[in-house]
């Protein structure tokens, strides 16, 4: 199926049903006890850094690991797989001294996903890929050194750099859409849409842009200060086919910011919460079961288009969630508020369904 049908059919598909995003990736990584000999493989054997939990080398190193996580994923009744490289970008490539495989790792990243996609999809149901773009471990918006408040260690040219060649390898591999995720600095996400929107005019089509934000606790806020109003009039002048929240809270603790959201957004709305809150050792506990149950309720107060799991959760938790909303209406996407319409600006593409 070409790239045109695929759009199509998720076109189709979000008309329809809530949508499945599947479940954490580091977490089914850290499930397979990898040495650093798994990292390294043959071909980083000899490199000069550390490469234990560089979970994005393993589409290099061990694909294998890669397609049977992905899979087991769709068979749980995922629709969307992301790809595995929220840290497949130059930045933070940096660490590991592997800047100069970014490009590679992000189509190769893409191009297994796509063949798992491919494999678990039917005619009656198409299976798709995200390509994850994770928010750097860098912030454009604030000094890490609190003696120098007007210090920034990256900037935002160097962002857009690093962004646009994370998007023109995911692009090439396969992916369907690309997904801006785990936001905590807006302006940080402001200059991977940048770069988003140049790769786009260059090569002369489009792919849909989701955006997903991380309330860092319960103050409502991202880190970079913004509250889940301000953080949506932030990005919503690029048209994403949905907006959403994900990571840092379960789903108890993130249910009244997708209510929020749903009500101001006129696109899709998604999340994709953690397995509850982290325990003292730093794992999740909350069980597939439990997690689905409270999922179920934001579906029948109609507030999600898609959804998925963060931090924490598993195949289990994703086939628990898919069957928690499988008879539950999709929300359906507001009009333009009127003070907006008002105000004289058009409607986004995705409000005309």
């Amino acid at each position: 199926m070409t790239r045109e049908k695929r759009i199509e059919a998720l076109e189709r598909a979000a008309k329809t049903r809530i949508l499945i995003l599947d479940g954490a990736m580091g977490t089914m990584i850290q499930r397979e006890n990898l040495t650093e000999a798994d990292f390294r493989g043959e071909r980083f054997a000899a490199h000069g850094h550390d490469l234990k939990g560089n979970n994005d080398l393993i589409a290099l190193t061990r694909p294998d690991i890669l397609r049977k996580i992905h899979r087991e994923y769709f068979v749980a009744g995922a629709d969307i797989a992301e790809t595995n490289t929220f840290n497949a970008n130059r930045i933070s490539q940096a660490d590991y001294g592997l800047e100069s495989i970014v490009h590679e790792l992000n189509v190769e990243a893409a191009r297994l996903a796509r063949l798992e996609a491919d494999a678990l999809s039917t005619p009656e149901r198409t299976r798709f890929v995200a390509g994850a773009i994770g928010p750097t471990n860098r912030t454009a918006s604030m000094s890490p050194d609190v003696n120098d408040p007007g210090f920034r260690n990256i900037s935002f040219d160097e962002l857009v750099s690093a962004y646009t060649e994370q998007a023109d390898g995911l692009i090439e591999g396969g992916a369907d859409t690309l997904l801006v995720e785990t936001i905590f600095d807006t302006l940080n996400a402001k200059a991977a849409l940048f770069a988003i929107e140049e790769v786009y005019e260059r090569r002369g089509f489009r792919l849909p842009v989701m955006i997903s934000g991380t309330i860092t606790d319960m103050s409502g806020r991202l880190l970079s200060g913004q509250t889940v109003e301000a953080f949506w009039n932030s990005v919503r002048h690029t048209k994403p086919w949905s907006i959403g929240l994900n990571c840092a809270l379960g789903a108890k603790e993130l249910r009244q910011y997708v209510d929020e959201l749903s009500r101001i957004a006129d696109t899709r709305v998604t999340a994709h919460p953690n397995a509850g809150l982290p325990n003292a050792f730093g794992g999740y506990d909350e069980s597939p079961e439990h997690m689905a149950g409270l999922i179920g309720e934001f579906a029948q107060s109609g507030l999600l288009n898609v959804i998925g799991g963060c931090c924490g959760t598993t195949p289990d938790h994703i086939h628990a969630i898919a069957e928690a909303v499988k008879t539950q209406s999709r929300r359906p996407i507001p009009e333009l508020p009127v003070k907006l319409r008002l105000s004289g600006l058009e409607p986004f593409t995705a409000a005309a369904e």
